[in-house]
């Protein structure tokens, strides 16, 4: 009998049970089978979109887990979900468990891609000539290789290290074959890194035919450099806290001795796309305006929803685009084309980091900051002026396009002939008193790539303005005295509007010291990759997460009507433990493998 599709594509973790044996032994012999796949051009390419299909839905966010989507924004410091279903509250909490669904949804289902992947690349040269040539067998070769190294990459930033399983393991394959221990964590990125290397050569530098989101070399190298980026953190780089994370042999899977050099592989890797690829490939989205406050706004808002803009290095498309209706405020009392759910609510903390329009923090006095009262104030959104709380006047153009608060000027009116306004007080169109469900936790709701419409289409994933930060943060690390760390950081605050460092009114003084330049970068990486899936990452591989996401979280008082709205109210205390840092290696995994470690803490 031939072998079946199905003892490729079935698996659902690493290992496949040994159950599924007689099974598959059952299954008539007119189904499609692989030998059959590799004859025909439709069944290579519905082949290889099948592991394409894991790349995570990051616009999904509420149902945390469906199409690999993550928990990132409201288990980090950003926000927070109403909803009390959504998983960021059990890590939040700290009240998550090993055998939690959605601690294996992720293992599970990017294990499946990368056995199908590997499967992919042993037959896909045998294919059909006369259906598939020599260079369609290259180039989707290098697909499938760069997307197996994809996938071990959102493995190891969520688990650590982990089993490197790069054969297609048969139903009977011996017992020694199976079992197999967590590789260490370098050894990991080499092989990420080497496997991104090797695919370059053979993918186009631009989409194939407008294929967008079909992997190019710009995304093979940017990949590269993101993985490189994680290996120089402190959470992987010499972290005496994972002293104990040892495999049954005695194997430290995480390197005790802090490798400076590995910030130089990280920068090196990301100078080289930036050499190579901008600015003929990629380039910083800018909507010119002759308004410089409107220019950075429409910019830095549209850089989020004009699909497969300059800036756009890698991207999922055709995302089912749940944040929509999550980020509209249900807005009782208007036409439904502009009533959603507002139920994932940003935090004070991330309010109050936005700079002010003049480039400096809230907390520094010249920054005319008023943390009291109202003034008229026109937001960049609006038609005209409005009374407006005084704290949410002349923020940088960031700003308003990722906070809405309190009597903000909805962007889309729909067909409704009134003003539509967002009101979140207790009595408002978008308050407590219209559901205890469908309501902002904080009194503030994410904005930020919202669009004209819930229909769906691409979410960029990783773009050009965080390699620019990327690098930055690189060199600080190793040749703090490196120019071009102030020249790209530059960069992301002149296309947001603000003054760069070393000018302004009164000067936006440059950062004196690494320590300095490095709360900089990352203050400035917490502003322009707001609710982008960054921070949660971000926070974890600098071993900060414990202090910036446990703790109080604050908002507006949402039980309240009128001027009491606007106290600054406790919403939850949150719970960050050590071990938290990893995500627990799902307890199925550990039970059926005895050579399987379990992270620390767990």
């Amino acid at each position: 009998m031939k072998t079946k599709l199905l003892s490729i594509i079935a698996a659902t973790g690493v290992f496949l049970s040994t159950s599924c044996v007689g099974f598959l032994d059952q299954i008539p012999d007119d189904v499609l089978t692989v030998e059959d796949i590799f004859k025909s051009r439709n069944y290579v390419d519905n082949y290889l979109a099948q592991i394409y299909a894991n790349i995570p839905n990051e616009m999904a966010q509420r149902f945390v887990g469906t199409q690999y989507s993550g928990a990132w924004t409201a288990a980090s410091d950003e926000g927070k979900y109403n909803w009390d279903f959504n998983y960021a509250n059990n890590l939040n909490k700290s009240t998550w468990s090993t055998t939690d669904g959605t601690v294996s949804s992720y293992w599970d289902n990017y294990y499946k891609s990368i056995r199908n992947s590997t499967d992919f690349i042993d037959k896909i040269d045998g294919a059909n000539p006369e259906e598939v040539n020599d260079a369609l067998k290259s180039r989707y070769k290098a697909e499938a290789r760069a997307l197996r190294a994809m996938y071990y990459f959102w493995l190891v930033r969520i688990y650590g290290p982990v089993p490197l399983v790069n054969t297609v393991l048969p139903v009977d394959a011996p017992l020694e074959e199976v079992l197999l221990p967590r590789s260490t964590f370098d050894e990991c990125i080499n092989f990420i890194t080497s496997e991104l290397d090797i695919a370059y050569v053979d993918l186009p530098t631009i989409p194939v035919s407008s294929e967008y989101g079909r992997i190019t070399k710009g995304m093979a190298k940017a990949f590269k450099q993101q993985a490189l980026l994680l290996s120089a953190s402190p959470l992987f780089n010499g972290n005496t806290d994972l002293s104990s994370l040892v495999n049954t042999d005695g194997t430290p899977l995480i390197n005790q001795t802090y490798d400076q050099n590995k910030w130089k592989l990280a920068a090196d890797a990301a100078k080289e796309f930036l050499t190579e690829f901008v600015p003929t490939n990629y380039k910083l989205f800018v909507v010119t305006n002759t308004d410089p406050f409107l220019q950075a706004y429409n910019s830095t808002k549209e850089v989020m929803t004009t699909e497969w803009n300059t800036e756009w290095i890698f991207a999922r498309p055709n995302s089912d685009n749940y944040s929509q209706y999550d980020k509209t405020p249900k807005h009782v009392g208007f036409t439904t084309d502009v009533q959603g759910a507002g139920a994932l609510g940003a935090t004070q903390k991330m309010v109050d980091a936005y700079y002010m329009n003049n480039g400096l923090p809230i907390t520094n006095s010249a920054s005319t900051y008023q943390s009291s009262g109202f003034s008229q104030f026109r937001a960049p959104f609006d038609t005209k002026l409005r009374s407006t709380f005084n704290q949410w006047v002349n923020r940088e153009p960031r700003f308003y396009v990722g906070i809405t608060y309190n009597n903000s000027y909805w962007l889309n009116q729909g067909s409704n002939s009134n003003e539509v306004i967002t009101n979140m007080e207790l009595s408002g169109n978008s308050g407590r008193k219209q559901s205890t469900s469908d309501v902002s936790p904080t009194g503030y709701i994410v904005r930020k790539n919202v669009f004209n419409n819930g229909n769906n289409r691409g979410s960029v994933q990783l773009r050009l303005a965080q390699v620019y930060l990327d690098y930055a943060e690189a060199l600080n690390e190793y040749d703090p005295n490196n120019a071009d760390i102030l020249i790209y950081v530059n960069l992301i605050r002149a296309r947001a509007g603000i003054p760069i460092y070393g000018t302004g009114v009164g000067e936006v003084a440059i950062p004196a010291s690494q320590a300095a330049m490095r709360t900089a970068i990352r203050r400035e990486r917490q502003i322009e990759l707001a609710f982008e899936n960054a921070r949660y990452f971000d926070a974890r591989r600098w071993k900060t997460a414990a202090a910036e996401f446990g703790g109080e979280v604050y908002g507006m008082n949402m039980f309240a009507d009128g001027n009491a709205f606007y106290e600054r109210t406790l919403i939850e205390t949150r719970t960050f433990r050590q071990r938290d840092y990893l995500w627990p290696i799902p307890n199925n995994e550990i039970l059926k493998n005895v050579l399987m470690v379990q992270n620390p803490g767990w």
